[in-house]
């Protein structure tokens, strides 16, 4: 008898073992036993001798009978080639099956033996054909099956020989495992039904109350139905199971994760009454919001802590983040620490530097002209900084001169180090993962675990957040400060209303000539960029639909859609053409980065009336007289970068127009879509049905390191209340049982395999 823990070359002998693991790295009974099948077979016609045939063309058949005639004939091109044509009993209409290349197939298909013949239906003038078929000979019990590996590996798997191999192809379904050219998938399941047959009793790994409460299969019955079960209902049981299991097994690692930090050492910063955070608040020149005001108690309660702060702040775009992490981090300034603020772009890190600064004034102007007291300073890094740029910031920083450090990546290297590092402040946070902002915390004095707030304007589902994010406490910002103007987003569905798109630029023109500036959004830069937003919406649907996706993919281009224009042939045209006159900016990734600035900074002064850019501009770009926005190819893009993009009007005192351009008809997928994005502003709203459109294939499903992170069963957008139940477990149990070797068990795929590190990148 064998365990999960065995090795497989004890159980399976050492070719299979070795074919396990070189090609799908499975070592173990357990890992073999939980590479489930990602799909089923429907059941397969049989027909044995005698049995009428009312096949139709395509349909898969398999046949057990004997070859009345076997004949080798030629074909009439040049050179000849040689195939065989052997025929089934005595049947009615003629059913016969043929073999090219068949050199050794003619000592086997000999008539008078007897046969199982698996393969599509096809008719040639009333005679059945089936086209090289896979095959086997049946013999008695005890001898050697041979054969095609597809029936062969199933007769060894299942111990079947004769007849009663006939019956392994009666049941409901048939499973399909992931396999390789070099491993089909009849080979995987003759190994999962050895190991089967020998696997001792699997242990209950969930609590007996959970299992009764949910009334679930024990997992010894789960881990054996979902690969051999006779019926579909038993199935069905199975994968409830092991949605359950695997709801479990994510949460226990991320309950031990959180709770592993919770011994740490942080830096404690209570508040001060005489320090940056009173003088800041004193001098803005805005009432925060009650819900504002409710996220910082809770932040500076948690800063003043001995153990360190691990919370997400999410709130739609211009809800007020950044001034709630502005005053959090000059808490920890005010206890002589410094604060990192990571930024995924530099458009983004100029954009927070500029801001704070402008925020700060005196307060962030130490050893400067006019700089206050108490003040500190605000220090950039970015990777396109000349080197003595750079080595002046990394003096600032180690010095501790600067006490609050903004940067992107370049704050991971190496050669910056801080003085007295407390706080890391990650914008973004979708942009990053934990390896990340962990590199970055590592950067603190040692014994000391900074603490940590991550943001994110792009709002989360609560199944995201307890299960890409559970490792955080949450906060959301949802109320917009007060004198946030409207945004009305229209669609223009160009194929169907062309002269809509011509009003769009004529009401630009508009728009500028009343002293205002607008975006247009193209989602490439030229013809030769394949860059990752130069895609159909329906392509980011994730690994769990891809099939899916393909099909809505292909749908939306028989609806007549032209490839997306490239934002640098739309400058060209809208500056020769609509916009004539106006004075246009082109902005996109790969622009150097001081023309970048350049181009921002000419936007933000007012010296460019129309910014024809990419979606460099999605996040941290902040110019208030900006009122329309135009998005070309809108359906390019997926739901919650347009909700982001959109966030980019909007922000001063003028109400603002965005408008999605489509060259799909309206009806199309990529149409409701669209339609849908344009009737709520409501962020969460949006980000439910991004969910179901994408599914967690894209949120849980980018390869990092090579390793695909995926959930079998686990749906985030149909499973919330398993979710939470698991989440409610796994802390009650972590409570009273921290080393639970159950837990460990399903905790097991996303803990030893290094996945857990890596699930909030996406």
């Amino acid at each position: 008898m064998a365990t999960l823990d065995d090795r497989l070359d004890f159980v399976l002998g050492k070719k299979a073992a070795d074919q396990l693991d070189e090609y799908f790295g499975i070592r173990t009974v357990g890992e073999l036993i939980r590479y489930f099948p990602r799909k089923y077979s429907d059941a397969m016609t049989t027909r044995g001798e005698g049995e009428a045939l009312d096949l139709a063309e395509g349909e898969h058949v398999t046949f057990v009978d004997t070859i009345t005639s076997a004949e080798t004939k030629w074909t009439n091109r040049t050179p000849k080639r040689d195939f065989l044509v052997v025929t089934l009993g005595q049947r009615r209409p003629k059913v016969t099956a043929t073999f090219f290349n068949p050199r050794y197939l003619k000592k086997t298909l000999v008539a008078g033996a007897r046969v199982m013949l698996s393969g599509e239906v096809g008719y040639y003038r009333g005679t059945m054909q089936l086209t090289h078929p896979a095959f086997m000979v049946l013999g008695t019990a005890g001898r050697r099956n041979i054969g095609t590996k597809a029936l062969t590996s199933v007769a060894t798997a299942t111990g079947a020989s004769g007849d009663d191999l006939l019956a392994e192809f009666e049941k409901e379904f048939f499973p399909i495992y992931p396999a390789s050219a070099k491993m089909q998938t009849w080979e995987i399941y003759a190994c999962v039904r050895q190991a089967l047959d020998v696997l001792d009793p699997i242990p209950e790994s969930l609590p007996k109350t959970y299992v009764r409460e949910h009334a679930l299969m024990s997992e010894d019955e789960a881990l054996r139905a979902i690969h051999v079960a006779e019926t579909e209902a038993c199935r069905d049981r199975a994968i409830e199971r092991l949605t359950h299991d695997e709801a479990v097994g994510l949460q226990w690692g991320l309950v031990v994760r959180r709770n592993s930090e919770l011994g740490a050492s942080a830096p404690q910063a209570p508040v001060r009454t005489d320090g940056l955070v009173a003088a800041m608040t004193g001098q803005l020149p805005f009432e925060l919001t009650a819900g504002q005001r409710e996220v910082l108690e809770v932040i500076s309660t948690e800063l003043a802590a001995a153990r360190p702060m691990n919370r997400m702040l999410q709130g739609e775009v211009g809800s007020g983040k950044t001034i709630v992490s502005v005053l959090a981090m000059l808490q920890l300034v005010d206890a002589g620490y410094q604060c990192a603020l990571l930024a995924p772009t530099e458009v983004l890190a100029a954009q927070h530097a500029l801001s704070i600064r402008t925020m700060l004034g005196a307060l962030g102007m130490a050893g400067q002209l006019g700089g206050a007291e108490c003040a500190t300073r605000v220090a950039l890094l970015t990777g396109s900084m000349t080197a003595q740029q750079k080595r002046e910031v990394r003096d600032e920083v180690a010095s501790g001169q600067a006490g609050i450090v903004i940067g992107t990546h370049a704050l991971l290297q190496d050669t910056v180090e801080f003085h007295r590092l407390g706080m890391v402040v990650v914008d973004e946070q979708h942009r990053f993962g934990v390896e990340q902002r962990d590199r970055l915390r590592a950067k603190a004095p040692e014994g000391i675990t900074p603490h940590l707030l991550v943001m994110t304007a792009t709002p989360i589902p609560r199944t995201v957040a307890l299960t890409v994010y559970g490792d955080l406490e949450t906060s959301t910002l949802r109320e917009l400060p007060r004198g946030r103007q409207p945004i009305t987003t229209n669609t223009i569905f160009a194929q169907q209303k062309p002269a809509w798109l011509s009003r769009a630029w004529a009401r630009i023109a508009e728009e500028v000539r009343a002293g205002r500036q607008a975006y247009v959004v193209a989602s490439r830069i030229d013809e030769n960029d394949t860059a990752a937003d130069d895609k159909p919406a329906n392509a980011d649907k994730g690994t769990k639909s891809a099939k899916k996706a393909k099909n809505d993919k292909k749908d939306d281009e028989k609806e007549q859609g032209p490839p997306p224009i490239a934002v640098v042939d739309l400058f060209a045209v809208l500056h020769q053409g609509p916009l004539a006159g106006l004075r246009l900016g082109l902005m996109h990734g790969r622009l150097p980065s001081d023309e970048k600035d350049a181009v921002m900074a000419a936007f933000r002064a007012g010296e460019i009336d129309v910014l024809v850019c990419t979606t460099v501009i999605e996040v941290g770009v902040d110019v208030p007289n900006a009122t329309v926005m135009v998005v070309m190819d809108a359906d390019r893009f997926g739901i919650s970068q347009l909700h982001q993009l959109r966030g980019r009007i909007g922000r001063g005192q003028h109400p603002s127009l965005c408008l999605l351009v489509s060259n799909l008809p309206e009806g199309s997928k990529a149409g409701r879509r669209l339609t849908a994005v344009a009737g709520t502003q409501d962020g969460f709203k949006l980000a439910e049905l991004d969910l179901q459109e994408r599914s967690e294939g894209d949120v849980l499903g980018l390869s990092q390191h090579g390793r695909p992170i995926t959930l079998r069963f686990l749906s985030l957008s149909e499973h919330r209340e398993i979710i939470e139940d698991a989440r409610d477990l796994c802390e009650a149990v972590y409570d009273f049982n921290p080393g639970d070797a159950g837990m460990a068990f399903l905790s097991a795929p996303f803990t030893d395999t290094d996945r857990l590190d890596y699930l909030d990148k996406s």
